[in-house]
């Protein structure tokens, strides 16, 4: 058997990241590997391979759990996997048992999972409608538990049926033997059976990552950090019933076989369970922390949010009593008005002035948080995250969501993906630099700015320019002021106090997640593979190399703005004045839009203003041949142009007229009708427009490939293969040049060369 391109990797080596691009499957030779997904843990042993279950992005991570042997092939497509097995039986059946295996093992994993879900949600249940009933029977007012409320069984998108795992037992059972020795007959068999099995096995995983993260959510209502569980709420009872001198058994035997359930559920640390454990069962308690237990008791019999939250906020950020009894007496007028929404002057007026409050107020509770550096009250968080200052404002049951929610902000936190909240702490510890103003000026630039004015001198220019509360200042006043009213959507009726005419659905349906995002900026790659590739300078002088440029993909970083919005916004298309640095995108926290329509948008925007940012002067030259120099020409130009009809003339009149007589506007609906129709051979664009998306948008190579007999593409498509075959030969020859030096292809320069083939 031909192995391919044999691969060594050492124990612990992480073979493939979740969420990296999948251009190879990797077939384990030698050794084991774990595929590991949030507490999914499946052991891939020899001829298993790597990369069936994941489709363009690995959906887990792949490590090496002891010394490995390793043969990788290229397989994107089921081309790739023809010229891989063409004429070879062995490999055939070889290839045929690994996927049969690997399902069947994917599909206990998936089984195991589903159970553990549903058993799960069934012990909470029965848990807490225990608790209610010995609180009746001890004659006890049973405490409020807002987290039951609001917990609801699993509902599982990627699901698999009874049958599936029924025809898996069989065939990796008594008929592997007769099944494999059909199957490896001709090619095109065994191709089918192993991508049939590929896509399963993708939606198995899926399955499995979707119980992963449903017990991860929600598994802070048995056992939390914070002690706001079931767990607390049973000892708290013991409390009050050992007070009454009654006897305590049967609360002591359900905490220790929650305990005992709480150990084999494998989702909790261990040093969590410990600490609990110790506190609850061995009841170590001092006497002041019996206090502290009985002042928490008593807490818990409210609601969690039922304190006067608008107070709380105003008195952590230092507000002097007249103005706490101002901003009270504004918002009390903002909840009683009857009509909210009114753009009557004195209505316009209250919004703007407990709008420039509202910031001032954020301010003053970020540095404070930031200086004392303590753990936050759940209220500050909601501030601080969502908006939030009021409950009626917002609504009972939604604050009690909100409160739930900040124990689970992680899932609208990643590497590219901050809430406010999280975006100005970055800001403040200096590992992102402040955003541009409306002006296009930076922070340097603004402060400059003031010195030529007069409003600053130099020594207090230089002061300035490291001061991170000025920084943080400066973030708030400009980007976070103007974007969360320009993604709220509606200007003239925005008030940054989230409240309940704004969640015109579920929270938990408008939350935008990390996983929404990543899954509506991975469908727009799939078809607009290059928006985020940009030319960056690779140089090895040692080696020959002293100017290469090569692709490299940057994705943006993704503020969420606390609101409930209907807007995106592309704010800036890189973070400084170097190339390879992120851009920096805006979407509301809570949407009931669809947020692929949102990203395709705020992508199109970002197309054209990246342009503009490397072409600098000559964005608008036609000499200098870019996307926003032809479309503008091609705007300039329209009507003396022969090659449009007069309808089609008409008609871009029409789009000038709608954009303002901007050509970006224009462009971003030209691009919107590029992704939603034309990548599916609907035609919305004029030959003009086509012609210029064909050649600075273009499609993936699966599209393309779909669309090439069309003669409505036929020359673009074609100009595009020929140019990258030039590109390619000419990068095989650079590259062959540097490894002759001594050089070596590192990741970014595969991946240039990976580019021209997507």
């Amino acid at each position: 058997m031909d192995n391919g391109n044999v691969v060594k990797v050492q124990k612990h080596q992480v073979i493939a990241k979740q969420k990296d691009k999948v251009r190879k499957w990797y077939i384990i030779l030698e050794g084991n590997v774990v595929q590991r997904n949030s507490y999914a843990r499946i052991m891939l042993g020899k001829n298993s391979i790597i990369g069936i279950s994941d489709a363009e992005r690995y959906l887990c991570d792949y490590i090496a759990s002891d010394d490995c042997v390793l043969a990788a092939f290229a397989c994107e497509s089921a081309e790739d996997m023809a010229k891989m097995i063409h004429g070879e039986i062995s490999k055939r059946s070889t290839l045929l048992r690994a996927v049969l295996h690997q399902r069947q093992t994917l599909l206990k994993t998936y089984s195991g999972f589903y159970h553990m879900a549903r058993q799960f949600h069934s012990f909470v249940e029965q848990q807490y409608s225990d608790y209610t009933a010995q609180c009746a029977k001890y004659q006890l007012e049973s405490n409020t538990f807002s987290r039951i409320e609001n917990f609801k069984p699993l509902e599982i998108e990627h699901r698999v049926e009874n049958w599936e795992i029924s025809n898996s037992n069989s065939l990796t059972g008594q008929y592997l033997e007769e099944y494999v020795s059909l199957m490896q007959k001709e090619d095109s068999l065994c191709i089918g059976t192993i991508m049939e099995i590929s896509y399963q096995t993708r939606r198995i995983v899926k399955g499995i990552v979707e119980m992963t993260e449903y017990l991860r959510y929600n598994r802070d209502i048995l056992l939390s950090e914070s002690g706001n569980d079931l767990l607390a709420l049973y000892y708290g009872l013991e409390l009050r019933i050992k007070k009454k001198n009654l006897d305590v058994t049967p609360i002591t035997e359900m905490m220790d076989r929650m305990l005992e359930v709480i150990k084999k559920l494998g989702i909790y640390e261990e040093a969590l369970i410990t600490s609990r454990a110790d506190a609850y069962q061995k009841q170590t308690l001092s006497s002041s922390e019996e206090e502290d237990s009985e002042k928490k008791e008593s807490w818990e019999e409210e609601e969690p949010v039922a304190e006067n939250c608008l107070l709380h906020i105003l008195t952590y950020a230092n507000y002097a009593q007249k103005d706490i009894d101002e901003m009270c007496a504004m918002v009390t007028q903002y909840k009683e008005l009857p009509d909210m929404l009114s753009t009557d002057a004195e209505v316009s007026k209250l919004r703007k002035r407990m709008t420039q409050v509202f910031y001032d107020v954020y301010y003053k509770v970020f540095m404070r948080a930031m200086k004392e550096q303590e753990e936050l009250s759940p209220i500050l968080e909601m501030f601080l995250n969502f908006g939030f200052m009021d409950v009626q404002l917002v609504g009972e049951e939604n604050a009690n969501i909100l409160y739930d929610l900040t124990e689970h902000l992680d899932v609208c936190s990643s590497d590219n993906v901050f809430t406010i909240y999280a975006w100005l702490k970055s800001i403040y510890e200096g590992v992102n630099e402040p955003s541009k103003n409306e002006f296009d000026l930076d922070y340097i630039g603004y402060l400059n700015e003031l010195k030529k004015t007069g409003k600053l001198r130099a020594d207090q220019v230089k002061a300035y320019t490291e001061n991170v509360e000025m920084k943080v200042k400066y973030e708030i006043q400009n980007m976070f002021a103007s974007g969360n009213r320009i993604t709220y959507g509606k200007i003239s009726t925005f008030c940054p106090l989230l409240a309940e005419h704004d969640l015109i659905n579920s929270i938990d349906k408008m939350l935008v997640t990390v996983q929404k995002l990543e899954e509506s900026l991975d469908k727009l790659r799939k078809i607009d593979y290059s928006a985020f590739y940009r030319e960056t300078m690779f140089s090895d002088p040692d080696k020959g190399i002293n100017r290469e440029m090569i692709m490299k993909e940057v994705m943006p970083n993704i503020i969420l703005m606390p609101n409930a919005g209907t807007r995106a916004q592309m704010w800036q298309e890189t973070a400084g004045i170097r190339r390879d640095t992120p851009a920096r995108f805006m979407f509301p926290i809570f949407t009931s839009v669809d947020l692929d329509d949102m990203m395709v948008d705020t992508v199109g925007r970002y197309r054209w203003e990246i342009c503009r940012k490397i072409q600098g002067v000559h964005w608008n030259d036609i000499r200098e041949k870019s996307l926003t120099a032809e479309y503008c020409d091609y705007m300039q130009f329209y009507k003396k142009n022969h090659e449009l009809s007069p309808e089609t003339k008409e008609k871009i009149k029409l789009a000038l007229i709608r954009g303002r007589n901007n050509y970006r506007e224009v462009f971003v609906k030209d691009y919107q009708n590029w992704i939603k129709y034309e990548s599916r051979g609907s035609f919305r664009l004029n030959k003009i427009a086509r012609e210029i998306l064909i050649s600075y948008c273009p499609f993936a190579k699966p599209i393309r490939q779909s669309l090439k007999a069309n003669p409505m593409y036929e020359s673009g498509l074609h100009r595009m293969d020929i140019q990258n075959a030039k590109k390619v030969q000419r990068i095989h020859g650079v590259y062959d040049k540097y490894l002759k030096a001594g050089g070596k292809i590192t990741q970014e320069l595969q991946d240039n060369l990976d580019f021209y083939d997507m």
